[in-house]
């Protein structure tokens, strides 16, 4: 049946009244998942704003309850997060935490954490959605003699932040900034999902933050950090034309204005140079297409430049705006994660994969807690972008990969097309100025095949260097194993091999001394020796006792001098007359 005219009246929304609507789908899917995405969105900033003035960040979280929440089986819980970054211009403050798609960083090609200024943004809309009070910022850059304090809000209809309660204040910082959000959720501390896992994954692909937090049952814990250098942040890659679709590359051309299509494709895009161009007018593109303003090509010429440009062999894209964290530091990094006998890190070279910059770092650890069933998984720690990701395992690209590889070689055990079992970490981290994400949610890293083949090298290398410890071990203990069966049946050997001889006991004694030395135990028990005698001087000292060096006999250490000085005498005098003796046969020869 018919519509009748004027019923269906058609409207528009804000991006903030969409997001509104679908918050799941940016991380606020349930109450756990909304305490997390809020935590981890404001601990994202802050992080990105220290990096890119050179500072090292630290920051200092604060999760708590603060009562009964509005939604059904919900607490009301406090979020805050601090940090010493530059702080926030004032007229940028309601940019930052209530406009979407109000970002710097937004298609610049960089290998930061946030991109598009969607996540913050959501954390103020769901604490103004369930709480009914947006985010409280304080905030002071070094041009400012006070900090402001203000609350900020999401205007839904318009897309734009509001600011109520503005006022300055002092401040016991120099610069940086405190966001506190009031959200309805619950806590999870523990599992893949937990608050801790994310701190304490966020610290070790970050190992020149220092973190300190306060959760609910859980007292202060400060992170210390194990580098003092910042990450130097590349300069920012233009997206390569073959990784684009149409649509992209002509919304890509918005954003240049009114300049030359020629200027556009040169300035716009990594590997197209002024050879590309003229290759794509011998192809048959007009060169009155290339010398047309941008904003008044028409569909058909935009479709012309992209089939011209996809026709092309172009080189790959420059993987200089790759930013890494390094093995040294990521090993030390790893020591974070808490006693560990073995680990094994590899730090790709940056390489292309579907035409983006791309760089895997594997780290592999293997803990001394052995109380792990030996049947449980081992535990996988996913980073993009030095971010943690925590949710939609099974789909995620890091994960197919670790499953591909045969983890039995490497002497682990791992059922058919399963991650492998046993008490080790397994931590992949993903840079890219490019990811592609399933979702907007950025919780799982699409799988390519290229990527996944690429992540499957760095792991088996590192299977390879754990493996090699492994054999070590096995061997090792099979030679220890076979020592103490000596042991066991050696001394009923000499003792029936001295009865049938009649040996004396001062040979028997040899005999048994022998056999020590043979198997290597006459060193450790002198070495457990040294080290009692080393134990007890440090006691004696630490409790003021005279040592066994303080009360030496000097007359007796004079005799023992005196005993063997015509000993040392007699040597020397024998070394000297040696030497002339060869000396004088060199010349009679001579």
């Amino acid at each position: 049946m018919a519509k009748q005219a004027g019923n269906n009246k058609i409207t528009t929304s804000s991006t903030a009244e969409y997001f509104s609507k679908n918050l799941q789908q940016v991380g606020f899917s349930s109450q756990t998942k909304a305490v997390l995405t809020t935590l981890k969105e404001a601990v994202d900033n802050a992080l990105d704003a220290c990096e890119e003035h050179g500072l090292l960040p630290e920051v200092h979280v604060l999760v708590e309850k603060a009562g009964a929440g509005s939604i059904k089986n919900s607490d009301q819980i406090r979020i805050r997060v601090e940090d010493n970054g530059p702080g926030i211009d004032p007229d940028d403050v309601p940019k930052v935490f209530g406009e979407y798609l109000a970002s710097s960083k937004f298609g610049r090609g960089r290998c930061s954490r946030g991109q598009q200024g969607i996540g913050i943004s959501a954390a103020t809309t769901w604490a103004q959605l369930t709480s009914a009070v947006g985010a409280r910022v304080i905030t002071k850059t070094d041009k400012m003699r006070k900090a402001l304090s203000c609350l900020v809000e999401v205007d839904i209809k318009n897309n734009r932040g509001v600011i109520k309660d503005r006022e300055t204040i002092d401040w016991d910082r120099p610069t940086g900034t405190s966001v506190e959000f009031l959200v309805d959720g619950r806590v999870q501390l523990n599992g893949e999902a937990g608050l801790l896992n994310y701190l304490n994954g966020t610290a070790l692909v970050n190992p020149h933050l220092k973190l300190s937090y306060k959760l609910p049952e859980i007292e202060m814990q400060t992170i210390d950090r194990v580098s003092d250098m910042v990450p130097g942040i590349p300069e920012a890659t233009e997206p390569h034309p073959h990784t684009m679709k149409l649509g992209e590359f002509i919304a890509h051309s918005h954003l240049f204005g009114k300049v030359k299509a020629g200027v556009w494709l040169k300035k716009g895009f990594s590997r197209v140079h002024e050879g590309v161009i003229n290759d794509l007018v011998k192809g048959g593109l007009k060169r009155s297409v290339l010398e047309k303003s941008v904003d008044a090509l028409n569909e058909v010429e935009f479709k012309q430049l992209f089939v011209g440009l996809q026709n092309q062999k172009l080189m790959a894209p420059s993987t200089k705006s790759v930013l890494w964290i390094g093995e040294e530091a990521l090993s030390k990094s790893i020591k974070r994660l808490g006693a560990v006998d073995f680990f094994s890190v590899v730090s790709r070279k940056p390489t292309i994969c579907d035409f983006k910059p791309v760089q895997i770092e594997v780290a592999i650890a293997r803990l001394e807690d052995r109380s792990i069933e030996a049947e449980s998984a081992a535990q996988v720690l996913r980073f993009a972008n030095r971010v943690p990701l925590q949710f939609d395992k099974s789909a995620c690209a890091i994960v197919q990969a670790i499953q591909s590889v045969n983890w039995r070689s490497y002497g682990l055990v791992q059922p058919k097309d399963s991650l492998p079992q046993g008490p080790y970490i397994m931590a992949v981290s993903v840079v890219s100025p490019f990811i592609k994400f399933k979702n907007a949610s950025k919780e799982t890293v699409d799988a390519s095949d290229e990527l996944v083949a690429e992540i499957r090298l760095a792991l088996i290398q590192a299977g390879q260097r754990l493996s090699k410890h492994i054999r070590k071990e096995v061997k090792a203990n099979e030679l220890e194993e076979k020592i103490r069966h000596i042991e066991q049946f050696g001394p009923i050997l000499v003792n029936g091999l001295c009865r049938i001889v009649n040996a004396s006991e001062a040979r028997k004694k040899k005999a048994e001394e022998g056999l020590l030395k043979l198997l290597g135990r006459d060193a450790k028990a002198t070495e457990a020796e040294l080290e009692e005698a080393h134990a007890l001087l440090e006691a004696q000292q630490r409790k003021g006792q005279p040592t066994d060096a303080d009360v030496i006999d000097t007359e007796k250490l004079a005799e023992e001098v005196a005993e063997e000085a015509p000993e040392k005498a007699a040597k020397k005098a024998s070394k000297k007359a040696g030497k002339k003796r060869k000396s004088q046969t060199a010349e009679a020869s001579a």
